[in-house]
């Protein structure tokens, strides 16, 4: 029988982790005959609070000799750095020194890298601490798969991702029939395979209206976020008058094209604010403010605090304080 445990910290994603876990689930349902059995566990306390506000009862982990598993999967979310004592990643390096398949979802790549498992690998985190994540461990590529799986480690960014990430692994261990059962029984029309990136600006779930013209632009401003080209070189380079392009960003996305590409540099500046030890003044030149002054007042205007502040306050779990984040090919809503 494959033993699966995870190590989840306060404020883990709940909706990723039980996915991750279900297509073990509906293996053995579908087997007839328990093939894998999982618990959760944690070393902080018998009850645990997801980023969701749900506390869910957990084993609580007083010794890393307690921790055997086939699978071990770290399950984090908020501040996952604070979460990683000692006594955490000891048994994590204790499971991977004895042959355990080691995986972390949404930011557990920051524990693993943490316990010196990523050094000299590819990983990925969600693609909102990227940044973070890059700048924490230099000694790592990062990267905005979807989920890196490379020997006995892997890294997932979470979300519904995390069930396709377990996925490929059933199908190591089970093999393609029974894996292909279980993603019909749990209605996964199709698995992305290892490659896949996590903010495909083509894919748009629920379709999207913006013009071909409007989206050249914004893929033009994401590349160009620390050193900003002017709005005449940006339509330049779109094939595009200023004046046509302000009137699509008018309809489209609602705000002008200066406004829009300020505010995406913005929300990347507040992801190195709150999830990077990096001065705010380098934070304010990453992200193509040249003026301190300027980036203060834009980013209090934007975010309703000062960026300091935010360091400080911004690090707490999305339940208790919630903002507007930036996503990749928003548009047409």
């Amino acid at each position: 029988m494959t033993e699966i445990v995870v190590l989840v910290t306060p404020h883990f994603n709940l909706a990723a982790t039980m996915a991750f876990l279900d297509p073990f689930r509906a293996a053995n349902y579908l087997a007839g005959r328990q093939m894998f059995r999982w618990r959760i566990a944690s070393t902080n306390a018998q009850l645990c609070r997801a980023s969701n506000g749900f506390e869910i009862a957990v084993e609580k982990l007083e010794s890393q000799r307690q921790l055997r598993a086939d699978i071990l999967l770290v399950s984090s979310s908020w501040t996952p750095e604070a979460f990683a004592d000692e006594k955490l990643l000891s048994a994590i390096r204790r499971c991977a020194r004895t042959g355990s398949y080691v995986g972390g979802i949404d930011t557990g790549a920051f524990i693993l890298a943490e316990a010196g498992l990523l050094n000299g690998r590819r990983a990925t985190v969600h693609y909102e601490h990227i940044d973070g994540f890059a700048e924490k461990f230099p000694q790592v590529d990062a990267c905005e798969d979807l989920f890196v799986n490379e020997g006995n480690i892997g890294t997932c960014c979470g979300g519904a991702a995390a069930g396709e990430f377990a996925m490929l692994l059933l199908r190591d261990l089970v093999g393609d029939a029974l894996t292909n059962d279980c993603a019909k029984y749990l209605f996964y029309s199709s698995v992305r395979g290892p490659g896949a990136h996590q903010t495909d600006v083509h894919l748009e779930p629920l379709g999207n209206t913006a013009p071909p013209k409007v989206r050249k632009a914004i893929e033009i401003m994401e590349r160009n976020l620390e050193t900003p080209v002017s709005v005449p070189d940006l339509c330049r380079l779109a094939g595009i008058s200023q004046r046509q392009l302000n009137r699509l960003f008018r309809e489209y996305v609602k705000t002008s094209p200066q406004l829009y590409y300020r505010d995406i540099r913005l929300d990347r500046a507040r992801g190195l604010v709150t999830q990077t030890e990096l001065p705010i003044s380098e934070i304010a030149l990453a992200s193509g403010f040249s003026s301190p002054v300027h980036f203060a007042r834009a980013y209090k205007a934007r975010f309703g605090v000062a960026a300091s502040r935010d360091r400080i306050e911004g690090r707490v779990p999305f339940e208790f304080r919630a903002w507007p984040m930036y996503r990749r090919g928003d548009l047409g809503k």
